[in-house]
């Protein structure tokens, strides 16, 4: 009879050993230093540790800073953690991202194996104390950017006449900023042509807390304020003078900007309303004008920089748009003339006692068009706009305020 051949490998010494055990043997013990591991169940603190790191995406806080999230509305069973979010607004347009934020903060925990989040709504009181804090003790209906204290650099984009692609530059110049490392904000001041919204991508309204507006962030992370976003789609702004500086007030007061670094305010064609608004409101505010090669385009941007003179602002310099068409042999088609921005830039300088310089002449560009469409700033590809428009966003990333209107912190020396 053959011998049938195992499957299974030949027991080597160490398991025939085991079968010649004794019966009835005590049981094996563990070698020492083995131990049981036991899962660590994380505490309150831990808890709340992780949400610290969570990160409103529009007021720009920890969100248990701002007492959406507070130790009482955590609750640990065992590996399972549940967290209760209190949302500004019941229609919060960002609470997907909230909710994926703090699963993934706290979810990385040892210990965790599920969290489960739920979402609820501040109430008034609770909406009036964020409010507090936010505004920072600060008195109701002050705007943080007059304050002599105020280290927010804001300039106002302006141009003499509309088509020469203000709006444009604005949101670029503010994407490049943002590409610099600076916190911008935009705020578009073009009342009866806003566009700002949709070249920096806002897809949804404002939230409103206890009467202060939270304004939505667009590409680049640029928080944006615009008119745009309180009327329906295709209605006209028909407002006068009063109503005019009403609304720009609001939105420099009532709007939770933070700690700003740069401020742009996308100013409407011409010296009327806004442009004298601003200027009271804004005292320290600085002038950046836009205008194109065209000599009429050029002649009427003069006047609209030479409002500084009037209005104790400084015009920072002026930038040439749609400057030449690139061809491709590397010359160039000029097909709104030339030589209007350098007209602009000398003849400010003379008239104004100080140097205002031609920053940038920006090209025609089909990408810079596409990007405005899209709500993508071209700032964020490769071409020739881009690279003009960066250079821009450098040279005035390393200006710095002056220091006029600004304290000291020096007191004189009683003898």
């Amino acid at each position: 009879m053959t011998a049938r051949t195992s499957r299974f490998p030949r027991a080597g010494p160490v398991f025939a050993w085991a079968r010649a055990r004794p019966p009835g043997a005590a049981p094996w013990k563990k070698a020492p230093g083995i131990r049981k591991i036991i899962p660590m169940t994380p505490s309150i603190d831990m808890v709340m540790d992780a949400l610290a790191q969570v990160i409103d995406p529009e007021i720009r806080r920890p969100i248990t800073d701002i007492n959406m999230v507070t130790p009482d509305l955590v609750r640990i069973d065992g590996a399972v953690v549940h967290v209760k979010v209190l949302l500004t607004t019941a229609g919060c347009p960002l609470r997907t991202a909230i909710s994926k934020d703090v699963t993934a903060r706290v979810g990385a925990l040892d210990g965790v194996e599920h969290v489960n989040v739920e979402m609820g709504v501040m109430d008034d009181e609770q909406r009036k104390a964020l409010r507090e804090k936010l505004n920072g003790g600060r008195p109701e209906r002050e705007i943080p950017f007059s304050r002599p204290d105020s280290l927010t650099r804001v300039i106002a984009v302006t141009s003499g006449k509309g088509g020469v692609g203000k709006s444009s530059m604005t949101a670029n110049l503010a994407a490049a900023l943002a590409g610099e490392g600076l916190k911008v904000g935009v705020m578009d001041a073009d009342i009866y042509g806003f566009s700002i919204p949709r070249m920096l991508g806002i897809g949804h309204d404002p939230q409103v807390i206890d009467g202060m507006m939270i304004p939505p962030v667009g590409a680049s992370g640029v928080k944006v304020i615009s008119i745009g976003m309180f009327v329906p789609d295709g209605q006209a702004v028909i407002w006068r003078g009063p109503m005019l500086h009403r609304a720009l007030q609001q939105f420099l007061a009532d709007v939770f900007w933070g700690d700003l670094d740069v401020l742009l305010i996308d100013m409407p064609p011409g010296t009327g309303d806004v442009a004298i608004s601003i200027a009271q409101l804004l005292p320290t505010s600085q002038i950046l004008v836009v205008t194109t090669p065209q000599v009429a385009a050029a002649e009427v941007a003069e006047r609209a920089g030479s409002i500084a003179s009037q209005t104790n602002q400084k015009v920072i310099g002026v930038v040439e748009n749609m400057s030449f068409l690139p061809q491709p042999d590397g010359s160039r088609l000029e097909i709104f003339g030339s030589g209007g921005g350098q007209s602009v830039s000398e003849r400010l300088s003379a008239q104004l006692g100080y140097e205002v310089p031609l920053l940038a002449q920006v090209p025609l560009d089909i990408a810079l068009r596409e990007g405005g469409d899209r709500g993508q700033p071209v700032v964020g590809a490769q071409g020739p706009a881009a690279d003009a428009l960066r250079a821009i966003g450098h040279r005035l990333a390393g200006a710095e305020r002056g220091l006029a209107g600004r304290p000291l912190g020096v007191s004189p020396v009683r003898r």
